[in-house]
């Protein structure tokens, strides 16, 4: 590809997380008409009054209802002036798109307050369907200093902030401790894949789990979780610009993921969401968002153990991905609503108030002064996934800033590992797709 953007320009994407219990991925938002400039015109504030009332669009991610609907309920009434409707806008990401799409449309109907995830967020920003938040950062005084400067720069593009972080995390090895036990096996996560492919058969034999290992559910996880077995191949998805998917060590890599499903037989594919077979028993490990952490805690029946993502035979680390979500404001509103929704945002961010949605769902604090004593306390486990946030690594542009990509990594993963397809011609169809994507909608409107 001869076209090419410094990283550095780009995104500074060096921090935690995906996604919670759902990331699907089908379809949504295309990325024609509009553009980011129209958004970012015309924004000051001063003298602007908030808005009486505005509605906040999230799906809950980690399960996370009931704490943000004390976080409304708290800012309310510090801000009694400012009702904030918590509106359940689907059940996934990919759903609360689709509901988005569809009010740019109408141009009618916006939310104060939208929930983004970290493979839709760009395309709001192409599309001119958000604004940059800098000029309400400084008149609202934002501490942007204590915020971890990682899960900032996630959404920071042409040296403006389109976003602030909200439900981030990183994916975690999850483990049966028992049955890690029972197989006479260390109490730790492998240290790479090889490592786990020895314990595997030991692991099988002596649980009585169906599974050593399950895959998670391929829409919206595919694309993410196994960015961790690319790059351990020493590949990915796509290195900068250039999609990289079908080379050989990516084959490789894929080909090792078909092989434990087929040839060896100790992995598992994921009908809806592997974080409920781990609990239920049915395998004895996954990988899965920290934000399915304190739901695996509190439904599993067996001691669980969390660990860092395995490496591979040319990488040990860094093998995590980041991601997750953050909350945007629309363009399409009034002043008053964006200023209202930009004080909400701010609250939500407050240290205490971090802390409070990180102890009831595992995703990451997002402050470095937000006080986890008694979060840890309580769950321990929520420190692997702060201290893993030190190894993370950026995404594959194929994988978040290609609309639809997503999706199509997904498919393409389908037929490798449920379908036990040709995994060198899958993926090279693969590059093709992607390439197309990236050469049609994301290129033109680069500027």
């Amino acid at each position: 590809m001869a076209f090419r953007l410094d990283r550095r320009h780009f995104l500074a994407l060096v921090g935690a997380g995906t996604g919670a219990a759902a990331l699907a991925a089908c379809g949504g938002p295309d990325t024609s008409g509009g553009s980011a400039s129209s958004a970012a015109a015309d924004l000051d504030f001063k003298d602007v009054k908030p808005a009486a009332s505005i509605d906040f669009w999230t799906s809950h991610p980690g399960k996370s209802q009931d704490v943000e609907k004390q976080l409304v309920d708290k800012f309310q009434a510090a801000n009694p002036t400012i009702k904030v409707n918590l509106v359940t806008a689907g059940a996934n990401y990919e759903e609360i798109a689709q509901k988005f799409q569809t009010a740019q449309a109408a141009n009618s109907g916006l939310p104060g307050v939208v929930v983004l995830s970290d493979v839709w967020w760009f395309r709001y920003y192409i599309n001119g369907n958000i604004i940059p938040m800098d000029s309400l950062i400084k008149q609202l005084n934002f501490d942007l200093g204590d915020y971890r400067d990682s899960l900032v720069k996630d959404y920071q593009y042409a040296n403006k902030q389109w976003a602030m972080p909200y439900g981030r995390s990183t994916p975690l090895f999850y483990y049966n401790k028992d049955h890690f036990k029972a197989a006479g096996l260390p109490d730790r996560a492998p240290k790479t894949w090889s490592e786990f492919a020895d314990w595997a058969p030991k692991l099988k034999a002596a649980s009585g789990a169906q599974y050593a290992y399950m895959y998670p559910a391929l829409a919206g996880y595919a694309g993410w979780t196994l960015q961790n077995n690319l790059w351990g191949w020493g590949s990915g998805w796509s290195k900068d610009w250039d999609i990289t998917c079908d080379s050989d060590d990516a084959v490789a890599a894929m080909q090792w993921v078909q092989d434990s499903v087929y040839k060896d037989k100790w992995a598992g594919v994921s009908s809806k969401e592997s974080a409920d077979d781990f609990s239920a028993g049915i395998a004895s490990t996954t990988i899965s968002s920290t934000g399915s952490l304190v739901g695996i805690l509190n439904s599993a029946k067996f001691n669980v153990g969390v660990g860092f993502l395995p490496g591979g035979p040319k990488s040990e680390k860094p093998v995590c991905p980041t991601g997750g979500a953050g909350l945007g404001i629309p363009s399409g509103i009034s002043k008053e609503q964006q200023l209202a929704a930009a004080m909400f945002i701010k609250f939500v961010g407050e240290p205490e108030n971090t802390a409070a949605f990180s102890a009831a769902t595992g995703y990451m604090p997002n402050r470095k002064s937000a006080d986890m004593t008694q979060v840890l306390a309580k769950t321990p486990q929520i420190q692997t996934a702060i201290d893993q946030l030190a190894v993370t690594r950026v995404q594959d542009n194929a994988r978040v800033f290609l609309p639809g990509a997503d999706q199509e990594m997904a498919k393409s993963v389908a037929k490798i590992v449920t379908q036990q397809g040709d995994v060198k011609s899958t993926m090279s169809d693969l590059k093709k797709t992607l390439q197309g994507i990236y050469d049609r909608d994301v290129k033109p409107k680069l500027k």
